[in-house]
């Protein structure tokens, strides 16, 4: 079971977090606005996600992909200055552009 807390609830209950990590069980994804940004896994799904690269890649894109999806706006990419996108192993590697300094 994933459960999902703000960054600043975590902060004030990191022990009860490790606890529910370490003897529930549980994988935690700490947020900031609703996005995700670490999550805390036991030192044993930890060893074992690291022994399985391929499978814990995937686990974890499927997992944080659970939690939340994020869809980007028309011309957000521009308006952000993103300069590369990464299109997967057979998608055609990075795609650099070249982005409007504003």
């Amino acid at each position: 079971m994933t459960y999902e807390i703000p960054v600043t609830q975590a902060r004030a209950e990191l022990a009860d977090l490790i606890n529910r990590v370490v003897y529930g069980g549980e994988r935690v994804v700490v947020t900031r606005h609703g996005k995700p940004l670490v999550a805390l896994v036991s030192a044993a799904d930890l060893e074992r996600l690291e022994s399985e690269p391929e499978q814990a890649e995937d686990s974890v894109v499927s997992s944080v992909s659970s939690v939340g999806s994020i869809t980007s706006a028309p011309g957000e990419r521009r308006r952000f200055g993103i300069a590369a996108e990464y299109r997967g192993e057979h998608g055609g590697g990075v795609n650099a552009t070249e982005t409007p300094h504003n």
